[in-house]
């Protein structure tokens, strides 16, 4: 599969919920060190070396986005997430341009949520400790479609 590259920032919005949807803060993939005119790309790479996470500037925090774009991201995402129909939770991963234009890069149904990773970060940032982001999804997982 070839994919055409679409220049912009990364951000992750994260997703929690069977019919009642709640989003997180909106997080985002920043290369600090990206060599000029050098594509911003999360490789497998990227992603699992730490080395070189800590060669190219690797952080990820919460995106300063304006408060019209991050409520148009976090409706995007409750409705992209009911058309998937997805349920628990999620990451969708976004790259947005400069001037405004919103791709979806890709939805994680079962997005890393161990601690200090984005989905949790993100949710920590909103408010939620760890603990009970785990009951949360835990609680969800034993209610979806009538369950315990």
């Amino acid at each position: 599969m070839a994919e055409q590259y679409i220049a912009g920032r990364e951000i992750y919005v994260s997703v929690i919920g069977n019919q009642r949807l709640q989003t997180y803060t909106p997080w985002e993939l920043v290369i600090e060190k990206l060599p000029e005119g050098a594509p911003n790309i999360a490789t497998s790479k990227l992603k699992w070396d730490p080395a070189y996470q800590e060669k190219v500037g690797v952080v990820t925090k919460a995106a300063d986005l304006d408060k019209e774009m991050r409520e148009k991201l976090k409706r995007l995402s409750k409705r992209i997430y009911r058309t998937l129909f997805l349920s628990g939770y999620a990451r969708l991963d976004y790259r947005v341009t400069d001037d405004g234009q919103i791709y979806l890069l890709e939805a994680n149904p079962n997005s890393q949520i161990a601690r200090d990773e984005d989905f949790a970060d993100s949710a920590k940032h909103s408010g939620l400790d760890y603990e009970s982001l785990l009951q949360k999804i835990i609680t969800l997982g034993l209610s979806y479609r009538g369950g315990a």
